[in-house]
């Protein structure tokens, strides 16, 4: 970790020119004392990196000085594999891997076209922290320690032991067959088999993981994007499911379909609204559906969700009724 630090630290100041100690601390998410450290280290290993004392002053390198350490490592190379959006990389622990690389790859570039790469850069954002609502997207917390080793062990094929947090259950450590790590509307999961039967995994839900040295037992060959389908679509069967017969307004069906699991009927009726029999995913599920839908929807059946809907809608007019 300590040599690639070092290389970092270098590219930061061919890129820069020069750059204080806290600066560079921040860059490389170190102490100011580590900073220190590596910079005698590079001198002492004849980098020529000095010091220039004063208001405006930091470190920097002798001018011509030119470096061959631009090769990628491992994680490096994974993280730009993964990174068509910023968030792929912070999903799977690799945030840092990805900022150590693209200093790498900007600094391999020419020189003519290293301006202009910079440039470029500034004018394209992938997954901005806010929508066009102003509503903050809030990243799950993922400990890094515990997604490099379940992101090991997926890479390298061996067992994992996981201490795992499912809803409304105490933690429980388990041993899984690793397959490969998902990451989708903000949320990570880990695709895996249990005892032979397929599982799916939290991230955020993993307290606690370590790889075993026995190879796991799963295919050589996998196709994670159809996985992905095939599981997605079992637990959108589950049998929790609620049917629900609704009128609803015409402007209001493609968002309603949109959130439902299944549309099994359509009709149009004389006043010209639209009478669908769909299927969610659980009660839960259901309520909060019809509930952004507001007026413009009115549930037929079933009769506990009508009484659901009444109840909460009445709690909230007296909560804010006039005083």
């Amino acid at each position: 970790m300590r040599a690639d630090r070092l290389v970092s630290l270098v590219l930061l100041l061919r890129r820069h020119g020069r750059l204080t100690a806290d600066v560079l601390a921040r860059e490389l998410e170190v102490s100011t004392r580590t900073v220190l450290r590596d910079i005698e280290a590079l001198s002492a290993a004849g980098v020529p990196v000095y010091a220039e004392r004063g208001r405006h002053g930091g470190f920097a390198l002798l001018p011509g000085f030119q470096t061959e350490l631009t090769g990628l490592n491992h994680d490096e190379a994974l993280a730009l594999l993964v990174a068509g959006s910023r968030r792929g990389a912070q999903a799977f622990g690799l945030g840092g891997a990805l900022a150590s690389a693209m200093r790498k790859v900007v600094d391999a570039l020419p020189e003519s076209y290293r301006d202009t790469a910079t440039g470029a850069a500034r004018r394209l954002l992938v997954d901005p922290e806010t929508d066009l609502l102003s509503r903050r997207v809030v990243p799950e917390d993922l400990p890094d320690a515990v997604v490099a080793e379940v992101r090991r062990a997926v890479l390298t094929g061996h067992r994992l032991r996981i201490n795992y947090a499912a809803v409304d259950q105490s933690a429980q450590w388990r041993t899984v067959d690793p397959i490969g790590l998902v990451t989708v509307a903000d949320q990570s999961y880990l695709l895996a088999t249990r005892s032979g039967e397929d599982r799916t995994y939290r991230l955020s839900r993993i307290l606690d993981a370590e790889e075993l040295p026995e190879p796991a037992q799963r295919p050589e060959d996998i196709d994670l994007d159809q996985a992905w389908r095939e599981r997605s679509t079992r637990f959108r069967a589950g049998s929790d499911q609620v049917a629900v017969d609704v009128r609803v307004n015409p402007t209001r069906r493609a968002e309603l379909i949109g959130t439902a699991v299944t549309l099994s009927s359509e009709t149009v009726e004389a006043d010209g609204r639209l009478r669908l029999e769909l299927t969610f995913q659980d009660p839960r599920h259901a309520e909060w559906a019809l509930w952004q839908l507001g007026t413009h929807a009115e549930i037929l059946a079933p009769q506990w969700l009508r009484t659901t809907l009444h109840d909460r809608a009445t709690t909230l007019a007296t909560h804010y009724r006039s005083p």
